[in-house]
């Protein structure tokens, strides 16, 4: 929205939206239960063009305010549609005209007295609140033209991808970068060392923080990872990505209890997701994991059941994400006796992550799905090539970790039942070998 007084090019009339936001757009906005920002108000260091954009993609919901026609504000406005099929609410001024492309568009209008203040904000806010809620409700309804104008356009991959490709999609300062990037080589007390550099949290660039954040989770430092994320200003730090990966260090530090609660927290407040639904499975895995190894059986199988439904939960939110799949077939594998779903199942995680790797941008994980896939498989050769495409992309220890551990759960299950599985012992072997290489290997 505009800052300050401006005034409607169609009307003449001078309009304080200042006084707009702090007593219609603002209380609206935390009557619905969701944290306002505003550009002017936000302290972060660097020109105002990074928060904005970050805001603009990463901000679950978004109101603009399209009154005078301002060309900073239609902008916005088209990057936020252009990435996001949803949650965005548009409102003006009433008797203010709107550009011809804006025109089919639902929005909200608002009063405003000759003196350009609100001139019912209760009645025009509590309408907000509603449109706020109901976007909230209706998590898959979409309001962006471009989305409903274009069938099967997808949205671009902001869950898995967004955690690994951040860093290269956010400008940020160079030396910031670089110094970062050299530190994780060097392991968790150049990370450390780095993050006392940086100085205050609040004052940094979000791309900054985020970066820090994965820096610290590419050397296995959870409890500076947690500490990283509680210390991040609000907005930030309740961006989905950044709960999902606080959820994701505190089950990796061991309190996996806190990291369900802020899980389902987030799968309440906007609805299940591969990404949330996927690292909420690891949750319920590792507890399944811990109870069958204490001996405790029928808590084991109560756990191995949460986590696979919450794993199938997220698969099917979204088929083009297989890591939630290949972690369903994987634990159907690992029931006793197995689950007879996964035979239906295997072939459409398959499908999904060639369909990825052959849009021409894949990475470890789906190598390593196309790993385990074989593995569930029992196919040797698939195996092999599969291995040697996931060793070259490998980035960081922890990714051939969790499959190496994985892969040994497959192992252990099958020879309990008499299989086979002497093939797997150099598959495990070269795991083992490329995660001790990384930096915050073992």
């Amino acid at each position: 929205m505009p800052f300050g007084r401006k005034a409607d090019p169609a009307s003449g009339l001078s309009l304080d939206f200042d006084a707009i936001y702090a007593r219609l757009i603002r209380p609206a906005i935390e009557a619905a239960g969701l944290e306002p920002i505003r550009a002017d108000e936000e302290q972060a260091g660097g020109i105002i063009h990074k928060p904005m954009f970050e805001r603009l993609i990463l901000c679950e919901y978004a109101v603009a305010d399209l009154t005078t026609a301002n060309a900073n504000v239609y902008y916005e406005l088209g990057v936020r549609h252009a990435v996001r099929p949803r949650s965005t609410v548009q409102i003006f001024a009433a008797g203010t005209r709107l550009p011809f492309d804006l025109g089919p568009l639902r929005g909200l209008p608002y009063g405003v007295d000759p003196a350009g203040v609100p001139a019912a904000a209760e009645s025009d806010g509590a309408k907000l609140a509603d449109l706020l809620r109901h976007a909230r409700e209706q998590a898959e309804a979409t309001d962006s033209p471009i989305f409903q104008l274009v069938d099967g356009m997808a949205p671009p991959d902001i869950s898995r991808l967004k955690t690994d490709v951040f860093r290269s999609r956010v400008e940020y300062s160079a030396k910031q970068k670089q110094a970062l990037a050299e530190a994780r080589r060097q392991g968790a007390d150049a990370v450390r060392a780095a993050r006392g550099e940086l100085g205050p949290i609040a004052d940094l660039e979000a791309g900054v923080a985020i970066d820090l954040m994965l820096s610290f989770r590419a050397v296995k430092a959870w409890r500076e990872m947690i500490e990283l994320v509680e210390a991040l200003p609000e907005p930030l730090a309740r961006t989905v990505m950044v709960q999902e990966q606080y959820a994701l260090a505190l089950n990796r530090a061991g309190d996996g209890e806190k990291a369900e609660r802020v899980l389902l927290e987030l799968i309440d407040r906007r609805g299940p997701s591969s990404e949330t639904n996927g690292i909420l499975g690891r949750v319920y895995k590792d507890r399944w994991q811990a109870a069958r190894d204490a001996g405790r059986a029928l808590e084991a199988r109560g756990l191995l059941k949460k986590a696979l439904e919450a794993y199938l939960a997220g698969f099917e939110t979204d088929w083009r994400d297989a890591y939630p799949g290949v972690n369903a077939v994987t634990l159907m594998e690992l029931a006793e006796p197995p689950d007879p779903r996964r035979t239906e199942l295997l072939p459409v995680v398959a499908y999904a992550v060639k369909r990825r790797i052959a849009a021409g941008k894949p990475d470890y994980w789906d190598h390593a799905t196309l790993l385990e896939l074989a593995v569930l498989g029992d196919d040797p050769d698939a195996a092999a090539a599969a291995l040697g495409d996931a060793l070259a992309a490998v980035r960081e220890s922890w990714e051939p970790e969790t499959t190496l551990r994985n892969l040994r759960l497959i192992r252990e299950a099958r020879e309990a039942r008499g299989g086979d599985t002497g093939w797997l012992g150099e598959v495990e072997q070269a795991l083992s070998e490329a995660a001790a290489e990384q930096p915050g290997g073992s």
